[in-house]
């Protein structure tokens, strides 16, 4: 498993939406993203800190459905 950088919750977001989510709303600094799969919708919740902490962005990509190694290949 690769060691997962230091992200911003934008840079975070923006690799995300380059993996085909879509912001469904927003409430404060916490941006919830939906993305269709043949096997139903995938959601994950991304606060927009100044840095995410390693283990925020690892429950992230664990919601999301996403390999960190697929992570660090977008950015």
């Amino acid at each position: 498993m690769p060691k997962l950088p230091l992200v911003s919750g934008e840079k975070a977001l923006r690799v995300l939406e380059q993996l085909g989510f879509v912001r469904v709303r927003q409430r404060g600094s916490h941006v919830v993203l939906k993305r269709s799969l043949a096997s139903g919708t995938v959601g994950c919740v991304v606060p927009l800190h100044p840095e995410l902490a390693t283990g925020t962005l690892r429950g992230i990509l664990k919601q999301a459905g996403i390999s960190p190694e697929e992570f660090v290949e977008k950015l």
